[in-house]
């Protein structure tokens, strides 16, 4: 049951993204849905949303982006209370840091491996 609730909510928040894509009357490109979703992620977690849907969906709420900018706004929260105001700046880098290494370490190892056809 818990990799249905994965699957629909994930697949929700991406549906999410196409329709604001294919349906708004403005230029909105991929990169404008990124940015809004880790913004709304950190936003929606910065007031205590955000947990919950984690805790209904699992992997289907943490993989899409929504999730990254709910792990930087934790992140930010945890550090604030450990190091007070100090630890708005480096709270949200160390708890996404080994997701942000993994990506340009395997993104390395994709290049390195493959050859584009330009």
């Amino acid at each position: 049951m818990s990799i249905l609730l994965a699957f629909i909510i994930g697949g929700l928040i991406c549906v999410i993204g196409q329709l604001i894509m294919d349906l708004t009357p403005y230029n909105i490109t991929p990169g404008h849905v990124l940015v809004g979703y880790v913004t709304m992620g950190a936003l929606i977690s910065s007031v205590g949303l955000y947990q919950p849907l984690v805790d209904l969906a699992g992997a289907g709420a943490t993989i899409p982006l929504s999730g990254f900018g709910h792990t930087l706004a934790q992140g930010v929260l945890q550090a604030v209370k450990s190091k007070g105001l100090l630890g708005v700046f480096g709270g949200g880098i160390e708890a996404t840091a080994v997701g942000i290494a993994a990506a340009v370490v395997f993104g390395y190892v994709m290049a390195v491996i493959f050859n584009p056809q330009g």
